[in-house]
């Protein structure tokens, strides 16, 4: 088939590149005249495993090109993607107006039947609104055109992306008619080899089935590190809580990992959406606004705790940290606890040296841009070289088995703080660290 797919952000790019592997023509479009051009020499803008060499191979064999011109992308297309941002709106909500002018410029150019896909994600009703966009368009210029909206969330997780589109879990498609509905299925058919997995539904129960699904597995994050804290306070050790509770096939071992918040560009912005769109149908979402406020505060407990060990001054004071991206295998800062820690702590003036495998450009010219209290190295160890203090942020593979005793040769004094809870407190006061992780007293 014939695929355009508007916006060659994380969504975008891996969706294309997919369908592209498949066989499918696809053009990547992009007003971004550095970004498409960058693209077409196999310089891709985010870091995700298997992702440049598979729009390398795409783009040699032609299944793949990226370009700045939407109008001739939609005109060639039978299926367009509309995968561009909807950040969040100071109010919570999703910002659909890169959306609407997506849909205003497939109205403008295309000349017969297409499949326009919501591919971003967007709050119930916004098919609607993308296809009044459309059609309005079509009046102006005096054309009669058919056309179908179609909602297509998608599930991908950050570090397994290929993987998940390649083999999904679940194809979720909303669509009003049913011969909008069979082009994805022809579509999605190479993908369901082995389990046909195709789940078809309403377009606003699709729009609504994302924002469930994150704010659901937000839901249990927070709730386990609700559980910490009361661990804490009463002796319990939540490491083994999480053990005893998820042998329970009803409640399972995924994401019941306490830590210290989650962030990520998905479910921060998710949850905050939702909730504001259950507020604007007269509905007050407590659960959600609890998720909300548990995970603001859990993103300080790690500062809190070396302030309670180093007092609330920190000058003179350096801290190692290990890790800057929210997850593993990326390198997106976005809403990461790293910065709230670090920011944290240098505000009380502490001075930070900070390592990550790929994230330490974002944090250079993104996200702790202006903050001179921070510095950055190139290895795990060198990070911890007369540092105060170790904070463990990010769980990278790397971390998961260091030499301890050059750590403890390293650091001024033996101190870990471990935002994931990665070991034992039995380890680590065998190699004579002072250890402090979340849940244990």
């Amino acid at each position: 088939m014939k695929i355009s797919v508007i916006g060659t952000g994380y969504v975008g790019l891996v969706s294309g590149v997919c369908f592209a592997q498949m066989g499918n023509k696809v053009t990547c479009v992009d007003i971004d005249e550095k970004k498409i051009e960058n693209l077409k020499q196999g310089i891709i803008p985010i870091y995700e495993p298997g992702l440049e060499d598979m729009t390398l191979e795409n783009y040699k064999n032609k299944t793949l090109n990226f370009s700045t011109d939407v109008s001739s992308a939609i005109k060639s297309s039978k299926i367009a993607f509309i995968a561009v941002g909807t950040p969040m709106g100071e109010d919570g909500s999703a910002d659909l107006r890169y959306v609407l002018a997506v849909a205003k410029s497939i109205g403008e150019a295309m000349e017969e039947y297409i499949v326009v896909v919501d591919k971003s994600t967007v709050p119930v009703g916004t098919a609607d609104k993308v296809r009044a966009t459309i059609q309005a368009e079509l009046d102006a210029r005096g054309k009669t055109i058919e056309f179908a909206v179609v909602s297509n969330p998608e599930f991908l997780k950050e570090g397994a992306a290929i993987n998940d589109f390649l083999h999904p879990d679940r194809v979720v498609i909303g669509a009003d008619s049913e011969m909008a509905m069979e082009i994805m299925r022809e579509l999605y058919a190479p993908f369901m080899k082995h389990h046909d997995r195709f789940i078809a539904m309403d377009i606003k129960s699709a729009e609504m089935t994302k924002y469930a699904a994150n704010a659901m597995l937000a839901t249990k994050i927070s709730f386990m590190n609700e559980m910490s804290q009361i661990c804490e306070r009463v002796g319990a050790d939540i490491n083994k809580v999480r053990s005893g509770i998820g042998s329970d096939s009803r409640i399972g071992y995924s994401f019941i990992y306490p830590g210290c918040g989650y962030g990520g560009s998905c479910f921060p912005k998710d949850v905050q959406a939702l909730a504001k769109t259950a507020k604007d149908f007269g509905y007050n979402p407590r659960i959600l606004d609890a998720v909300e406020a548990v995970n603001y505060a859990q993103k300080y407990v790690i500062s809190n705790k070396v302030i309670a060990k180093f007092t609330e001054d920190l000058s003179g004071k350096t801290f190692a940290v290990w890790g800057l991206s929210f997850k593993p295998e990326t390198d997106d800062m976005r809403e990461a606890s790293s910065i709230t820690i670090i920011n944290e702590l240098t505000s009380r003036g502490a001075k930070v040296v900070a390592y990550d495998p790929k994230a330490i450009h974002e944090a250079q010219t993104h996200y702790l841009v202006g903050n001179e209290k921070v510095s950055y190295v190139e290895s795990k160890y060198e990070a911890l070289k007369d540092a105060d203090a170790l904070i463990l942020v990010t769980e990278w593979q790397e971390f998961r088995s260091p030499d301890f005793e050059e750590m403890k040769k390293l650091l001024k004094n033996p101190v870990f703080f471990d935002g994931r809870n990665q070991f034992s407190k039995e380890k680590m006061a065998k190699y004579g660290f002072e250890y402090f992780q979340i849940g244990v007293n």
